[in-house]
């Protein structure tokens, strides 16, 4: 995709905040105008509708947008949006009552190659696992991340992460 239309639909998030809840119709049809610039198909503009669904408050009509995106290549059109793709879906499952469908999408995440998205990879699994009753493993993910973050206690934290789902002796 070119510079232009990336830069366009990022300026167009910028003002999401703006718009009231009552006015989500209107953002969202900044988004599908976009979307609509590129093919029917394309995973860039699935991926915008369904980003745009999903932060107007209706993640049901998210999920087979970010189905569709992920099948049709998003990934490899850009792993970035195809990580945060992932991690949207799973959210989305969860809000709709399938956080299993989240774990099993986002449990690979884990191995996959560091970046700025992965304490979101671990929030929104371990938000999936809670709503399964998978508490411990949901807070040891959640440990895990923040770990690394804190000015003191990193190693106990993390330890105290791998401690809440190692078996006990």
């Amino acid at each position: 995709m070119d510079q232009d239309w990336e830069d366009r639909v990022t300026a167009a998030w910028a003002t999401f905040d703006d718009h009231a809840e009552q006015d989500a119709a209107a953002f969202r049809a900044v988004i599908d105008a976009l979307a609509d610039e590129l093919p029917p198909d394309h995973p860039l503009g699935l991926f915008e509708r369904a980003c745009a669904w999903d932060s107007t408050g209706h993640s049901d009509r998210a999920v087979p947008l970010y189905r569709q995106a992920l099948a049709r290549g998003l990934g490899e059109v850009s792993g970035y949006k195809g990580r945060r793709a992932k991690i949207q879906l799973s959210s989305s499952l969860r809000n709709t009552g399938h956080p299993e469908e989240g774990v099993k999408l986002l449990s690979p995440e884990l191995l996959a190659p560091s970046d700025e998205l992965d304490d979101a990879v671990r929030a929104t699994l371990a938000l999936c696992l809670s709503s399964m009753g998978r508490d411990r493993e949901g807070l040891s993910l959640v440990l895990g991340a923040l770990a690394p973050h804190l000015p003191r206690y990193q190693r106990s934290m993390a330890a105290y992460a791998r401690a809440l789902v190692e078996p006990v002796d």
